[in-house]
């Protein structure tokens, strides 16, 4: 009797092995795109459906005359159809800075808001006074606004429902401290002041909403946090928005980076996925400002 040779498995199954390989392959490959375009879409994060925000906080600067002096300087540096560009400027300061950026792709925004329609509430601002002077933004809980005059995460979200109710999009601000980041809590942290902020919000509404995160040593002391950690944190505060909500709200919400962003840096960090534009302090003051909304 011939003694039969060892022979390698048939070519029917060699091939049956080669599809299965193949196959797991593309399934697996489907798998991590899938994940990837998680809050970009059917195309994968190279084709985001988000519009980037790029806004000024003057904060407690410029005149009436020397506000309509900056618009008209910034205004052609600013020019970018591709970009929403915001001016959130001192109260005193919108109406003639609205007068100055018509016919231009400026929006005037305010720094500011109380949470009442009216009454006795000296020196607040109340949100039909910016509706009808033509606001559409209104910076809320600025890192500023808590130190210095008591702001707290409830008060924060009082205003985000009542510029909801005036269908002003507020650009809600959160941040850490030195402290906090230095002690690893600073997600935890930004996570109860997104959780707080958005209370009783609608989803429908927070798909509208800008959320600006500023670490707080980060603002107008030189110090930028570097693109992959402000990449880290947004991306936080979108997984946030997924469980509070869903997915889709997650991937329209728009997501700003602020603290000392500059025409230097203003590029890598908008490149970050999870990064839709920036609220820009010091910078928005000067030309450069052209510079950092036409980063491309």
């Amino acid at each position: 009797m011939a003694t039969r040779c060892p022979t390698s498995p048939p070519v029917a199954e060699l091939l049956l092995n080669f599809w299965k390989e193949k196959n797991f392959l593309v399934l697996q490959q489907q798998t991590t795109n899938k994940k990837n375009s998680r809050y970009f879409g059917e195309k994968g994060s190279g084709d985001m459906a988000r519009k980037k925000i790029i806004a000024g906080n003057w904060k407690m600067n410029k005149t009436p005359s020397e506000a309509v002096a900056l618009v008209n300087e910034l205004k052609p540096l600013v020019a970018n159809d591709e970009v929403d560009v915001v001016f959130c400027v001192p109260a005193i300061d919108i109406i003639p800075c609205m007068e100055a950026a018509k016919g231009s792709n400026i929006q005037i925004g305010a720094e500011n808001m109380y949470f009442e329609e009216s009454g006795a509430y000296t020196g607040e601002i109340a949100p039909n006074m910016l509706t009808d002077a033509g606001v559409n933004y209104v910076v809320l809980g600025h890192s500023e606004r808590r130190e210095y005059f008591a702001e707290t995460d409830e008060t924060v979200n009082k205003k985000v429902l009542k510029a909801f109710e005036h269908g002003i999009t507020p650009i809600i601000c959160c941040g850490e401290s030195l402290t906090q980041r230095k002690q690893g809590i600073y997600i935890d942290w930004i996570r109860m002041q997104i959780k707080i902020a958005f209370q009783n919000v609608t989803a429908d509404q927070a798909k509208t909403a800008v959320i600006a995160y500023e670490p707080i040593w980060a603002i107008g002391t030189g110090e930028t946090a570097t693109s992959d950690q402000a990449e880290e944190v947004c991306k936080a505060i979108r997984d946030c928005i997924a469980e509070v909500y869903d997915d889709a709200t997650a991937a329209e919400i728009r997501i700003q980076y602020g603290g000392s962003v500059n025409a230097g840096n203003a590029a890598e960090l908008f490149a970050k996925p999870d990064i839709d534009g920036g609220l820009v302090g010091g910078a928005s003051l000067k030309p450069d400002f052209g510079k950092i909304v036409n980063y491309k």
